[in-house]
């Protein structure tokens, strides 16, 4: 099976480029963020057309996650117990999907940005993440052999590996210690990061700024990650970040990130 991760920002305005990529990539599912738009805009019609069923959450321009399967899609459940909501009369944002593919458990997860280190987002993204830390925990203490995939923009970059500077995010979101304990949390709950075997750094990066000429400069982040249950990184056999993705005109800001499963 190959399964992979995308921030999209914005199905609509790439949705040609996704279905051309499916094809190409030869994708069994494919698990989306920053679709920016409500259910009943999704092109669903185009990636059923190419043998996929779709699960889609999204409520506004803003968020948005999916799961597109061709090896089944069943149990779809909108967010995960405890996902905490966001605003003055706290809302559940569109940032967590699950579905079962093929036997597999995959999260859609697109983590909160945290926006500023004094913003109220970034407490939220915290409790977000420590909320997913518990329930995730919670699955495979019910079932240790479970095949689950946390997949997604995580909004975090673990390693000061990960950005091209850590001079530039010194009092900035996306490496503050809190985040990156909360990454490791996850981590240590039983969730494996199984694309850096296969794609270690320095210089490895899933997300380049538009601004500033930051991809040609090679000026990037590594914020989106296939976390896996034990069950589901020992079937990883291989995992690549389509970088080539990332070039050329209409090009989402993020890299898909594929992983290659045995069995």
């Amino acid at each position: 099976m190959r399964l992979a991760t995308w921030n999209v920002n914005s199905i609509r305005t790439r949705v040609d480029r996704v279905a051309a990529w499916l094809q190409r990539r030869d994708v069994d599912v494919l698990a989306l963020q920053e679709t920016k738009c409500r259910d009943d805009q999704f092109p669903e019609s185009r990636f059923t057309d190419l043998g996929y069923q779709v699960a889609h959450v999204g409520h506004s321009q803003w968020n948005g996650v999916a799961v597109l399967s061709r090896v089944g899609l069943d149990d779809v459940q909108v967010g995960f117990p405890g996902q905490p909501g966001w605003g003055e009369d706290p809302v559940s944002e569109a940032r967590a999907l699950g579905a079962t593919c093929g036997g597999v458990r995959v999260w859609s997860l697109y983590v909160p940005n945290g926006r500023t280190l004094t913003d109220p987002h970034y407490g939220y993204k915290l409790r977000w993440l420590e909320a997913l830390r518990t329930t995730a925990a919670g699955w495979l203490a019910e079932d240790a052999d479970a095949p689950i995939a946390l997949v997604g923009d995580w909004n975090i970059a673990p390693q000061d590996e990960d950005v091209w500077d850590m001079r530039v995010f010194a009092t900035s979101t996306h490496v503050s210690e809190p985040e990156r304990a909360a990454f490791r949390a996850v981590v240590d709950a039983g969730y494996a990061d199984v694309v850096r075997p296969h794609a270690p750094g320095p210089g490895v990066y899933t997300y380049w700024d538009y601004t500033q000429l930051r991809f040609a400069r090679r000026e990037g982040m590594r914020i989106d990650f296939v976390l896996g249950s034990p069950a589901l990184a020992a079937r990883v056999t291989n995992a690549v970040i389509d970088r080539q993705e990332r070039k050329g005109k209409g090009a989402s800001d993020h890299a898909p990130v594929v992983v290659e499963l045995s069995g």
